[in-house]
Parts: structure tokens; sequence; C-alpha cells
């Protein structure tokens, strides 16, 4: 008869760490990493070490909002545009026709690649150690996180922690009538973490998220299809990446553009009685902006039809993506669904799509840091505060590993404002108004898009990257001189003047203006719609030093929107004046009288830190904002509860 062993008397102690970070998904590398970088002797576990930032969904980084993400990541010194600058099999800037505020590169990763030099980056990294391990419980002490225990008793001290543990939280697979408990890609779950957050005085939520077959690329008949090809100009989402870095434009794969039909909608009607969106199978909260493929059909009933993108997953596999066509509906349905598709009528279907659920911290028991408020020294991020998407959870990620690492080296946090980055964006939309569904970065959430584009990532947080440590010098000064070339043009074009010659004016009534009669400063003639700084060039003297495209986009894009990037500044001037205006960590809400009973609730539940921060909770109206800025102004704080 074999011995019983108590879990009690198989723990041990397995080391000591400045940082620990629990989960290797794009949040928990982004969060080792900057860790690791910035001196913090780093722990990173994960349940598998095939799981490295591994993507179980669409294999692609960036977009809308989400590309200016990577970038705003690498400016900071993370690395999630390096490696995909590395892996890529597609790259395409999108909203080209449109202002620079909404423009952002997407790009088809290879998935397998992606993971392999992600995993390989993390081994090599100094002061970073990866291992493999199931967290089960942390190690708290008077309200302190210590350190984390594993599933084969390790015991694991440090002095913060970052929990990443994404859907594998007590994750739960749902295919049609069929639900197991799992991870994403069928790997194990994390299920006594979510059991101790919860007898920690955690509350938490439940998600929901999905994802599409895959077919088999060789039984796809892609002359029904409509292509989808690369761009022919070589883009990066690292600012580190040169031009003749990588990939040649020409090596890349395309993707593939077809539709589902009014038989695909009659399969899906047919068999919604088995669909668990609709039978009460799923309980978790799904992604208003990413809806399985059934959900579309019975909300846009009218629509005869919706767009697919075949996406291959890597240069070495066969697989194919089916992008916007989640689904959980049972295997068997969504083989006729695929098969009644142009394109995938003989199409091998590799794996069935699924649906996943899992739990979330609700976000406002976060602090701006990621720091949580009811545990001191515990960080989260990723999808465990209730985000989607790969490129939202490496930049929580990343905040959350800097965060951390500033508070094992005994130094001040790093608070990122909405104004200066999208990553501030987020965390301030997730502290301070929470989430009750999957959270989504969109162009329209951020008030100061224009002065959070594409093209100037670096020209905004670089330099915090560097006082970070995150940034190199050698990189750091490169960004100077960058800096440097593009004020130096901007003053050039203000003082030069464009000449009414006979080619400036067979060049603008060409474009249906009236011919120059005076000379006009060359900064304003750039304004003009049809005029590029290379056509500028045709009628006046070049700089005495060539400059980069990078260069040159940054001049064009600064003067031709020099007004509305004047407005949107003069905007956050007013908005620092509302941050300014601190409110107090004892204030008692109950004894501020005239402030509406919706109002004083959210303030206690999220304690705001600014007048400005209050200003943005849903349910605090200006009137109450008003009254507590009086109150504060006057010095009446109420006595600590």
């Amino acid at each position: 008869m074999s011995e019983i062993v108590s879990e009690e008397n198989i723990k041990y102690d397995a080391g000591n760490y400045d940082v620990i970070v629990v989960g290797a998904g794009h949040a928990g590398c982004e969060a080792a990493l900057a860790a690791a970088r910035m001196g913090n002797n780093t722990l990173l576990l994960t349940i598998n070490l095939e799981m490295v930032a591994f993507m179980p969904c669409n294999p692609s980084v960036g977009g809308p909002a989400k590309g200016i993400v990577v970038r705003e990541i690498d400016a900071l010194g993370g690395e999630m545009g390096r490696n995909i600058d590395k892996t890529y099999i597609q790259m395409r800037m999108l909203n080209t026709g449109k202002g620079p505020a909404v423009r952002a590169l997407r790009a088809q990763a290879d998935k397998h690649a992606y993971h392999r030099a992600m995993k390989k980056t993390i081994e090599e990294e100094p002061n970073l150690t990866l291992r493999q391990g199931i967290v089960d419980s942390l190690i708290v002490e008077d309200g302190e996180c210590k350190g984390v225990v594993t599933y084969t008793g390790a015991r694991y001290y440090s002095k913060t922690v970052v929990i990443c543990a994404g859907t594998a939280a007590r994750g739960r697979i749902i295919i049609g009538e069929l639900r197991y408990s799992s991870g994403p890609n069928n790997s194990q779950p994390a299920i006594k973490l979510s059991e101790n957050l919860e007898e920690l005085g955690f509350k938490l939520k439940r998600f929901k998220t999905g994802t599409p077959p895959r077919v088999n690329g060789t039984t796809i008949d892609f002359d029904e299809t409509e292509e989808q090809p690369g761009d022919k100009e070589v883009n990066h989402f690292s600012y580190e990446t040169s031009d003749d870095d990588y990939l040649d434009v020409k090596n890349q794969l395309s993707c593939w553009l077809t539709y589902t039909n009014e038989t695909t909608h009659k399969i899906i009607r047919d068999n919604l009685d088995r669909a668990p969106m609709f039978t009460g199978v799923i309980e978790g909260v799904g992604p208003r902006y990413c809806p399985s493929i059934e959900d579309k059909i019975v909300r846009f009933a009218d629509k005869s039809r919706h767009q697919l993108f075949l996406e291959p997953e890597g240069r070495d596999t066969d697989e194919y993506y089916v992008d916007a066509l989640s689904t959980s509906m049972p295997e068997e349905i969504q083989k006729k669904m695929i098969r009644s598709i142009a394109g995938l009528h003989h199409a091998e279907m590799m794996r069935p799509g699924y649906a996943i659920e899992y739990d979330v911290v609700d976000p406002y028991q976060l602090k701006p840091t990621f720091e949580t408020k009811v545990v001191k020294n515990l960080y989260t991020a990723g999808q465990t505060n209730g985000t989607s998407g790969y490129e939202e959870a490496a930049g929580q990620g990343l905040y959350a590993g800097i965060n951390a690492g500033l508070r094992a080296m005994g130094k001040e946090p790093f608070v990122l404002k909405r104004n200066e980055a999208y990553i501030g964006v987020l965390v301030d939309d997730l502290v301070t108004k929470g989430t009750n569904e999957p959270y989504r970065l969109l162009t329209s959430r951020a008030e100061y898009r224009l002065l959070l584009r594409n093209d100037n990532a670096d020209i905004r947080l670089t330099k915090k990257g560097h006082a970070l440590g995150l940034i190199s010098d050698e990189r750091y000064q490169k960004f100077l001189a960058k800096k440097a070339a593009v004020e130096q043009e901007m003053d050039r074009l203000n003082h030069l003047r464009i000449k009414p010659s006979e080619a400036v004016n067979k060049f603008v009534q060409e474009h249906g203006d009236k011919p120059l009669k005076d000379g006009v400063i060359a900064a304003v003639f750039l304004r003009r719609p049809y005029v590029t700084y290379h056509t500028l060039l045709n009628f006046m003297e070049a700089p005495a030093k060539p400059l980069g495209r990078r260069v040159i986009e940054q001049v064009e894009i600064r003067t031709k929107y020099a007004g509305y990037i004047k407005k949107a500044e003069a905007n956050v001037e007013r908005l620092k004046k509302m941050e300014a205006k601190k409110i107090p960590l004892n204030i008692d809400y109950s004894a501020i009288d005239g402030i509406a009973t919706e109002a004083r609730q959210k303030l206690e539940k999220i304690q705001p830190r600014t007048i400005a921060q209050a200003s943005r909770i849903s349910g605090v109206n200006p009137s109450d904002i008003s009254i507590l800025s009086v109150y504060i102004q006057q010095g009446r704080i109420a006595k600590t509860k």
C-alpha cells in the first residue's frame, strides 16, 4: 500500500527572486523581460514551455489602435515589435487613405516562429529564469505578497509578483454539447490559483472568447477567393529594425478573402438549438467587437454575407486560420459551414473552433500602477485584467513588469497618462471605468488620438524607456539624432519661401488652385492637401544632408496637421490642471453633502487619485465633480473611515 503524502509535507523552498511573473503569454513575456532588463533577478513560470508567447487565436499582430500599442511597447524597450519583425510573413499598413491618427501596421505572424524567437530571447536574457510549473497559490503575509507555491510544492519567494494567467485561469472549452476543463489550445488549465484569489478577497468575473476552425491549405481552392497581398513598401514595428533587416518584401505570403452566404447562414440558423451561445451553456461574457459567426447571423439577420479571411499560420505548415468564423457550434455543423463557403467546398478541417471561458480579476481592484488594492506587491496584467488581444496583453505586461520591477528596487512607480500613450488610455479605462466584457482598444477610446499616432510613438516614449533602463544609450542617441533632424527641417521650412515661378504656378493650377502672386512660407505651402514633402523639394533647395523617410514622415504629418495638433495640446494642458488636483487618500465621500448616491458609490469603489480620474468614472456627473472640487479646495477633509 502506497503512502499518502499531504500537501504540507511536500512543500519546499525553491529559490528567492526580486520579481516573479506567473504565465508566459504575451503579457507575461513582456513583464518578465522588462523586470529583468531593469536589473531585477526575475523568475518566469509557465504551465507549458511550448506555450511561451503562443498565439492560440488569430496569428497576427497590430491593426487599428493595437498596432500603435506595439510601437509604444517598442519605444519603451519591450520585445513584441522586434519579435514580429523577425517572424512576420506579411505586413500591411492599414487606413492609408485616412488621416495619420488612425493609420496602423498589421502583420501576419508565423506563429510557430514567433513562439520560438520569443522563447529564445527569454532564455538568453540575463537575470531571467524560465521555468515550467503551475502556480496553485500565493504566499501572502500581513496583506503583502511574498511569493508563490506551485503544484509540485515548490515555494518561490520574491519582493513582487505579477499574475498573467490569461485564459488558463479556470479555463473551460466548449464545442457544441462538449465541455471540458482546459486552457487555450487544449493546454492544462490553472484551477487552484483562481480559488486562492477568491480566498484572498478578490472579486472574479467570468469572460469568454472564441476561435475559428483551421483548415488544410492544400484543400483550399484559392481561385474562388480574392488575394490580399502584403505591402510592397517596407514597414516595421520596431524602431530598431532597419529596412535592410530580416524579410524581403517580395517574400511575403498572401491572405485570401472569401464570404459566407445564404447557405452558410441557413446551416447556422437551423442548428441554433445546438449553439452554446444560445442554449445557456456559455455563462461568460464574450467580446462585443469580435462576435462569433452564429451571433453575427442572429444580430445582423439582414446581411446576406460576411467577410472571411483565410490566413496562413506559418511557412512550415499548411494550416490556415479562417478569420471571422469564430464559433462554438458542434464539430459536424462546423464542417458543413466550412464546405458551404466559396474556396472551401472541399476544405479539410484540421481543428474545430471552440469557445473558452476563463476568470478575470475585476479591474476596479487595481491601482493605476496595476498593483492590486487587495494584496500589496501583487500586480496583474493581460487577459487576467479583462482585456482581449495580444497587443493589449503585451502592453499591460510591460507596464506591470516595469512597476513590479520598480517596487522591487524601492523606486517610484511609473504611470502613463491618457495623452501620452494608448497604453495609458488602456490602463486608465480599466482602473477607472472597469469593463463588463473583454476590453478591446479602439481609436475612438482615445480623446487625444491625433497625438497618439503610429509614426510618433518613439517621440512620445523613448525618453521614458531610456530613463527606466530599457532603452540602450546607443539607441537613445540615434533617437535624439532623428528628433533633432525633424526639428531642424521643420524650422528650415518655416523660414524658406516658395516663390511664384512658372513651374510652381503650373503645379498649383493643375490641382485646381490659383497661381501664386507672392512668395509663401514653405511650411504653409506644404499644408496644401496635394503637396507632399518630395514635391516641395522640386521648388526649393534640398537640405544639406538627405533625410530618412521616417524623418520626412514626421515633418510632413506635423506640418500638415499643425493646427489640429495645437488644439489637442491645448486640451492636454487643461487636463493637466485637473490631474494636478489630488484627492486625499483618507477622504470620506459619505461626509460630502450634495453628491448623488450613484456617484458616491462609484467614488468609494474606484477610489480615484485625481479630480480628472474622478470625472471619467461613469455615473459621476459634472455637478458631482464641482462639489468634490470645492470640498477639497476648502480643506474640509472628513475623518478616515
